[in-house]
């Protein structure tokens, strides 16, 4: 898949003010400073689609972006970042929860997870969470390019031993750098041919 043209559309606090549901969307979320943002960018090949910051929590609304005039991609707040007040992190997982349950037109929610760490609860839950409630899910490993390529095996082997203690079956999983690009066309070519499946 090429990426032609890829424009923000809007930013909505619910699910009810997020656009019409007449395209296949696309979801990416993590916890708070997994490097979701670069990942868009270097998927879009824009510098500046979605907002990096050094700062994390700055995502806090749901995001839709439209790429080639066909399918959505959507930048979703993170999870697990401590420094908001309880309100806040109630508000923002209602607002979270409600967009993935209920959003008709979701084809599949990429769960960004940083290679560099062993196997987080907050994550591990949050997956749970989905496949509980019958939400497609792939798994994106970020920050590889940081790792050597024997860090990053072990790193694998490790969260998947992990997940086979809960799951029969491990979700489809992509390895990826935004620094290198690796991973991206991997990525783009699974969207393509989920959207084929759609016409």
């Amino acid at each position: 898949m090429k990426i032609k043209t890829s424009v923000f559309v809007k930013s909505s606090a619910t699910n009810e003010q997020c656009p019409k549901p007449d395209r296949p969307e696309y979801a990416f979320i993590g916890r708070s400073n997994v490097g979701k943002s670069s990942l868009i960018n270097a998927l879009t090949e824009r510098r500046d689609l979605a907002k990096t910051s050094s700062k994390p929590g700055k995502t806090q609304v749901i995001n839709h972006f439209l790429i080639n005039d066909s399918w959505y991609l959507v930048d979703l707040p993170g999870y697990g970042y401590a420094k908001v007040s309880q309100t806040d992190r109630k508000v923002w997982g209602e607002m979270i929860n409600n967009y993935l349950f209920k959003r008709e037109n979701l084809v599949c929610t990429f769960v960004l997870i940083d290679s560099r760490i062993e196997p987080q609860k907050v994550d591990l839950e949050f997956m749970e969470k989905l496949g509980s409630n019958g939400v497609p899910f792939a798994l994106i490993f970020t920050k590889t390019d940081k790792l050597t390529a024997t860090q990053l095996q072990t790193q694998l082997a490790n969260y998947k031993k992990t997940l086979l203690e809960t799951w029969q079956d491990l979700p489809l999983t992509f390895v990826t750098s935004a620094i290198s690009k690796q991973g991206r066309l991997d990525v783009l070519k699974q969207i393509e041919e989920w959207n084929q499946l759609k016409k």
